[in-house]
């Protein structure tokens, strides 16, 4: 007779292999940064910048920015000039008024070089592994990050 213990499988331990890959990105990513003089808040900032489509309204970024970086509203702002003043960004005027900011020629150079250089060293690990077992992660891991999100905001963190 078989019982539903010695049938089920433990649990993987998902924190330490997502803990482990991300230490390794990072590193990587931190490489790449650093040769170009580059803070890994400016990346990620940039990162936001293209994620909403290239040119939101200023204060619709800086929010974002606030929700993804768990920056509160002044360093939010912040981040926004700091991206503006080295170029990496512009402030252009909105359609609806006030200001929007948009990803400038250097910023979209800048994002392309640390995209082409973390995929010299990523590109051939992930060519060997199964196009769908990579998609499921990707699937997996933005379901995770959306729940833990979600927890977050219902607690008032």
């Amino acid at each position: 007779m078989t019982t539903t213990g010695e049938t089920a499988r433990p649990l993987p331990l998902i924190g330490q292999s997502m803990g482990q890959a991300q230490a390794s990105l990072t590193r990587l990513l931190t490489g790449i940064l650093a040769e170009s003089g580059t803070s890994h808040q400016a990346w990620l900032g940039l990162q936001r910048l293209n994620a909403l489509g290239g040119q939101p309204a200023r204060d619709a970024y800086e929010r974002d920015l606030s929700h993804w970086l768990l920056l509160d509203g002044p360093e939010a702002a912040r981040l926004a000039g700091d991206l503006v003043e080295a170029g990496l960004a512009a402030t252009v005027p909105a359609d609806t008024g006030g200001d929007a900011i948009r990803m400038s020629d250097s910023g979209r150079g800048l994002r392309q070089d640390v995209l082409a250089a973390s995929a010299q060293i990523t590109g051939p690990v992930l060519a060997t592994l199964d196009r769908g077992d990579l998609e499921i992660t990707i699937r997996t891991l933005d379901e995770i990050t959306r729940r833990v999100r979600e927890t977050f905001v219902t607690e008032g963190s």
